[in-house]
């Protein structure tokens, strides 16, 4: 039991745990096989974990359909642990039957209950002539709570996973609104009147030269504006991002950094867009911290997308010392990354520049309202609706 509880408090993968509960199992109590398994929405049970005879017959991964008498169908309609003896006398039904040729004589199970669902089963099982015997129940009913805490765990990190995403990606959609809007309203109206100011500066007559100089000086300062206002839209969403994609725009920005870059690695073609939003303000931020804070002189950029992933490599030349737990811009950065699935590592010796190589998956999901279908199953009342 220790051993499962540090697995749970150390937030190992669910399918993990679930190996180490079934071995663990396996360990405790007088039975040749245990199993763990996960009621679906169809109305088959898979076999998510197993220990002994069972790899053999009940590899992981394995479906059967409930029905008949059998503990996957007894413990799914009543919510409560059962045993069976006798097993090959008694039993019926797809998972009856495939137990029966798996030679198991007599088994018991102990339901997973996932925050008030009925999740999945624990079962054990003897292939010897003796029943299993009388305080197995209690002793396989002990494990199902960690399960159920290493699940419960599990689903709340997948669901605030998919909230951040959600809330990283409203707020780019919300960013490219403002540009657009900056780009199609504000900044085209200025350079209507621009325009307008220039034709009245060329129709002046002669003799009013100071006012053909007063509004050629006007002119020239909303030019100033309007380039000033292409650099905010730009900041705020670039237009090159949505209209050329991730290649495109992080050339461009090389091309305009602060101190000079190189940019290696091709990516011609489009990405998911929450990808390529945040790998450019990746790449952006990284820049302005080589700037602003490291005093480099140069900065490395290398992209590539291969393998369901796309990783980012930026290296300075610059102070190095970054810590990005001190409230610097790597903050920024690593909420970013982490919050679309990615992985970030900050390399940052003092006196021997900064690199940081960031990966991103190229399959997103952003759907998680309620807990992945992988790991959930309603109740017997709710399948039955």
């Amino acid at each position: 039991m220790r051993r499962v509880a540090t697995l749970v408090a150390r937030g190992t993968r669910p399918e993990d745990v679930f190996a180490a509960v079934v071995e663990e199992v396996g360990r405790l109590l007088p039975v040749d096989l245990a199993s763990m398994c996960r009621y679906e929405s169809d109305g088959a049970l898979t076999w998510v974990a197993a220990w002994g005879a069972a790899v053999r017959h009940f590899p992981v991964g394995t479906r059967r359909m409930l029905g008949g008498n059998n503990l996957g169908t007894i413990v799914f309609e009543t919510g409560r642990s059962a045993r069976i003896d006798n097993y090959a006398e008694f039993c019926t039904g797809p998972i009856g039957v495939a137990a029966g040729a798996a030679g198991i004589n007599s088994s018991l199970a102990t339901p997973i209950v996932v925050e008030g669902r009925l999740w999945g089963v624990i079962a054990a099982g003897s292939i010897q002539k003796e029943p299993v015997p009388a305080d197995t129940e209690a002793r396989l009913a002990s494990f199902t709570e960690l399960v159920a805490t290493a699940i419960a765990n599990a689903e709340s990190r997948a669901a605030l996973a998919a909230s951040r995403a959600r809330i990283v990606t409203a707020a780019d959609a919300a960013r490219r609104r403002i540009e657009r809007d900056l780009h199609d309203g504000t900044q085209q109206h200025l350079v209507s009147l621009m325009l307008e100011l220039r034709l009245a500066e060329s129709s002046v007559p002669a003799e009013l030269e100071e006012a053909r100089r007063t509004i050629g000086r006007v002119a020239g300062e909303l030019n100033r504006v309007i380039d000033d206002l292409r650099e905010i839209t730009c900041g705020i969403h670039p237009a090159i991002l949505s209209e050329g994609g991730l290649g495109p725009a992080l050339r461009t920005l090389a091309r305009r950094a602060a101190i000079p870059a190189e940019l290696g690695g091709v990516i011609e073609h489009r990405l998911p867009e929450p990808i390529e939003v945040a790998a450019y303000y990746v790449v952006s931020e990284a820049l302005t911290n080589a700037a602003k804070h490291a005093n480099a002189s140069h900065v490395d950029i290398e992209a590539s997308a291969r393998d369901g992933s796309l990783r980012l490599s930026i290296r300075d030349d610059g102070v190095g010392g970054a810590e990005p737990a001190g409230g610097s811009g790597l903050v920024g950065i690593r909420d970013r990354v982490e919050a679309l699935g990615g992985s970030i590592e900050i390399t940052s010796p003092p006196r021997h520049g900064t690199h940081i190589v960031v990966r991103f998956p190229l399959e997103l999901d952003l759907t998680v309202d309620s807990p992945p279908e992988s790991w959930s199953a309603g109740t017997p009342a709710d399948r039955r609706s």
